[in-house]
């Protein structure tokens, strides 16, 4: 069973932006805790990131033939892009949205998800631990 692991822009900055939202921990720190826990399941993830939307809807279309499922966080593209919506409907794997802060306690603006209707579930607001949470099940649901 294989997983892609999607994070979207200013993941990549984690440990430096917006400490009392995001926590201290950086990208390598999440990249790691996704590495263990898929490790400790018994799947394999590839993990990857991108500030660009077109780089991220070229990774969904990508996945196809290649993986089982996906976890996606969009990062700001959540709340604005019907193309990563579309591209997660047109590669029709199971994928769950993950979101490091709670977002329905937020900006107004953050409360709304449109890439949220393309998965088959959501975890907010429980910081790094959520990507591992979704990759627990991801593999239970399949």
């Amino acid at each position: 069973m294989k997983f892609l692991v999607l994070n979207g822009p200013n993941i990549n900055m984690l440990g430096t932006r917006e400490k009392g939202i995001y926590g201290q921990d950086n990208y390598e720190t999440l990249c790691k805790i996704i590495e263990e826990k898929a490790k400790e399941i018994n799947v394999e993830v590839d993990v990857r990131q991108s500030n660009s939307e077109g780089a991220l809807i070229d990774i969904i279309h990508d996945t196809l033939g290649k993986y089982d499922g996906i976890v996606i966080n969009p990062g700001a593209y959540t709340h604005y892009s019907i193309a990563i919506y579309d591209a997660l409907l047109a590669v029709n794997l199971p994928t769950i949205e993950v979101h490091i802060s709670n977002i329905h306690k937020r900006e107004e603006f953050r409360h709304k998800s449109v890439t949220a209707a393309a998965c088959i579930g959501q975890i907010v607001g429980l910081g790094l631990q959520g990507y591992a949470l979704a990759i627990q099940a991801l593999k239970q649901r399949l």
